[in-house]
């Protein structure tokens, strides 16, 4: 698959606006406005983003990037790029119904605009569930733009039966009531495990109530759309398998997605891909556990000759010591090194 035709006929405005540390821009791209939340200096590599239904930058990703070892260690090596889909981004209004709803071809081509606008030739991927989908099908057509992939419990295939019936509910909810508290629950389910959503005799966790905070503001007509297109996805086993970009799977042992994590990993190339399981987790691992995600993506970027700056090494939080890890996991491969499929459940220290 190439390029699309239609974007040597996009026209890209921005608007920029300062963000907690970064610069949010808003690129006017061939299937609408999209923003684009800015974080690091613009010479480094690039790392783009990519949330799951109804998330931005900041429910879907902060867990990560306010961990000071990741945040340090990203920042250090990349400029970070966090792409909203349509109408997700903080203080967004509702999309014109007389906009169509995009597919999730449109979304794959909205980054190809995004990163044409800021002058970016290849990038690094992070995406989340949906966003790992769209960020898949982005490097399966657009090839040459990818240097690798970091998927946290993707979707791959076309929706199960299951999953078709929930998004129906999901896409009936926000129809008939927008983001009402039934619909919260629905997407906190889908993002987290239950030992983090508490339950009658337990509280649930900080990350949970930020989450359901930052829920609120959302337009429900937004995030259906957005549904909509990743309800309305292709399979993409086939393609997996002429996907030569090195790939790092993250996958919560809860998630609801889990199995499609499993058979992405079976069909990738295993030469170019890891798979790593996150024992209690949901599918959210930036959030959950986000220091599960250290060492594995240490070792990941190692293949890409980055590093880690050293003033990290005495952190008394940081799990990225040789102590935390058996040597098995790592063997020499063309990845640099490459991460044997585990299961890892980090404790962390207060």
């Amino acid at each position: 698959m190439g390029e699309s035709s239609s974007s040597d006929s996009v026209s890209v405005d921005m608007e920029t606006i300062s963000l907690g540390g970064g610069k949010e821009h808003f690129v006017q791209t061939g299937h609408g406005s999209v923003s684009v939340v800015v974080f690091g200096d613009p010479d480094k590599p690039a790392l783009i983003t990519y949330p799951d239904i109804a998330l931005n930058h900041m429910s879907c990703f902060q867990g990560l990037f306010f961990c000071p070892e990741a945040a340090s260690f990203l920042l250090h090596n990349f400029c970070v790029y966090h792409i909203s889909p349509p109408g997700h981004e903080l203080g967004a209004g509702a999309i014109s119904s007389d906009i169509p709803v995009p597919s999730v071809d449109d979304l794959a081509d909205t980054v190809a605009d995004v990163l044409d606008f800021f002058g970016i030739g290849a990038v690094m991927c992070l995406g989340v569930t949906a966003g790992a989908y769209i960020l898949t099908l982005f490097a399966m057509k657009y090839r040459e733009r990818v240097l690798g992939l970091i998927l946290v419990s993707p979707l791959c295939r076309t929706p199960s039966w299951t999953e078709w019936l929930y998004n129906k509910l999901m896409a009936n909810l926000l129809y008939f009531y927008g983001m009402c508290g039934m619909m919260k629950e629905c997407l906190l389910q889908r993002y987290f495990s239950k030992e983090v959503r508490g339950s009658p005799q337990a509280l649930e966790s900080d990350i949970v109530q930020a989450c359901r905070s930052l829920l609120e503001e959302r337009k429900g007509t937004n995030v259906l759309r957005y549904l909509q297109a990743i309800s309305g996805r292709q399979d993409l086993t086939e393609g997996l398998k002429k996907l030569q970009c090195r790939t790092l799977i993250f996958v919560g042992e809860n998630s609801p997605f889990h199995s499609d994590a499993i058979h992405m990993t079976m069909k990738l190339d295993r030469r170019f891909s890891a798979l790593v399981e996150v024992q209690a987790c949901g599918s959210m691992v930036t959030e959950e556990q986000p220091h599960a995600m250290l060492i594995p993506l240490e070792y990941f970027f190692m293949g890409y000759g980055l590093y880690r700056p050293c003033q990290l090494n005495g952190s008394p939080r940081s799990p990225l010591s040789p102590t935390c890890i058996s040597p098995e996991l790592l063997s020499p491969e063309s990845m640099g090194l490459k991460l044997k499929p585990i299961k890892t459940r980090i404790a962390l220290q207060v």
